[in-house]
C-alpha cells in the first residue's frame, strides 16, 4: 500500500521536511507571538501549531508513499463484466476506441475507464488526476482524496504560519537597520505568502474539479481521451450533480466501476 521512504522522490520528501521545520524554528527564534506565549507560559497556541505542523508533515509522507491507485494486474476482465455489456460497448461512437481495445502500450494491461499511464512512476493509475512533483508521487483513486485534505490542512499551517511571522517584525528607526533585524523573518514571511497562494489556488482548483467528478487529466486533455472526445464542451458523462460529487469523493471508499457510470447503471462498488 505504502511504497519505500527511500526509494524515489527521498531527496524531495527530505527537502519538504527540512524546509518544514526550519521554517517552524525560525518562527519561534524571533521575537513573534508564539515566542512570547512560550515565554510566558501560554502553551496551547504553540502546541497547537506545532501539532498541526506534525499533522501535515505526516499526511504529507502519506500522499507521498501511499499506493495511488497502480494497476499491476490484468484485471480487466472483471471490471468489464461487472461494468459494461456487449450493447453498450456498441453505443460508444465509431471515434472512440472500443473499450475491450483500452491496453496499454508500455505495461500492456487493460486500462478500466478514467485510468492513465504515468511516464514518470512506470504504472497505470485509477482514476489518473496527475503526477505531482511536490509530493514524487501520482495523485489518483487511493490517494486523491488525502491530498486534497493534505492542500486543506498545509493551507491552515501556511496562513497560521504567516500571521506569526507579522507579529515578529520590530520596529526600527531607518529601513536598513529593520531590513537587517527583520531580514530573515521576511524572507520567511515572502515564502510562506508564496506557498499560500500556489496551495490556495491547488486546493480550489481541485475542489472545482471534484465538485463536476472530473481529473485534470480529463479537464486538459477531453480531446484526446476516447471517452470524452465525443461529448460537448459543457457534458461530462460522469457528472451526478455537485452534492453526491462531492459525497462520493470524500465519504464513499472503494473502487468505482465508472462504466457503470458512464452508462447511467449506478455506481456500484466493488
Amino acid at each position: 500500500m505504502f511504497k519505500n521512504v527511500f526509494g524515489s522522490g527521498f531527496l524531495v520528501r527530505t527537502a519538504h521536511v527540512i524546509l518544514t521545520w526550519v521554517v517552524t524554528l525560525i518562527l519561534f527564534l524571533y521575537d513573534t507571538e508564539l515566542r512570547k506565549q512560550e515565554e510566558t507560559g501560554q502553551l496551547v497556541q504553540p502546541v497547537l501549531f506545532v501539532l498541526l505542523v506534525l499533522i501535515s508533515v505526516l499526511m504529507y509522507f502519506a500522499v507521498s508513499l501511499m499506493d495511488p491507485g497502480f494497476i499491476v494486474s490484468d484485471d480487466g476482465d472483471l471490471q468489464f463484466m461487472l461494468g459494461v455489456t456487449e450493447e453498450q460497448q456498441d453505443m460508444i461512437p465509431p471515434s472512440a476506441k472500443s473499450l475491450r481495445q483500452r491496453r496499454c502500450g508500455h505495461c500492456l494491461l487493460q486500462q478500466p475507464m478514467r485510468s492513465k499511464h504515468c511516464q514518470t512512476c512506470q504504472h497505470c493509475v485509477r482514476r489518473y488526476d496527475h503526477h505531482c512533483p511536490w509530493i514524487e508521487n501520482c495523485v489518483g483513486e487511493r490517494n486523491h482524496r488525502w491530498f486534497v485534505l493534505y492542500l486543506a490542512v498545509q493551507l491552515l499551517v501556511l496562513l497560521w504560519g504567516l500571521h506569526i511571522a507579522w507579529t515578529g517584525f520590530s520596529y526600527r528607526p531607518t529601513w536598513e537597520v529593520w531590513l537587517r533585524t527583520n531580514g530573515v523573518l521576511l524572507g520567511v514571511a515572502a515564502l510562506l505568502a508564496l506557498l499560500s497562494l500556489i496551495v490556495l489556488l491547488l486546493l480550489s482548483s481541485h475542489l472545482y474539479l471534484v465538485s463536476l467528478n472530473t481529473t485534470t487529466w480529463e479537464f486538459m486533455s477531453r480531446h484526446r481521451i476516447s471517452y470524452l472526445k465525443h461529448c460537448g464542451n459543457d457534458e461530462n458523462p460522469f457528472d451526478r450533480g455537485t452534492f453526491h460529487n462531492l459525497w462520493g469523493f470524500f465519504c464513499e471508499w472503494g473502487s468505482v466501476v465508472w462504466e457503470q457510470v458512464y452508462f447511467r447503471e449506478g455506481s456500484d462498488q466493488v
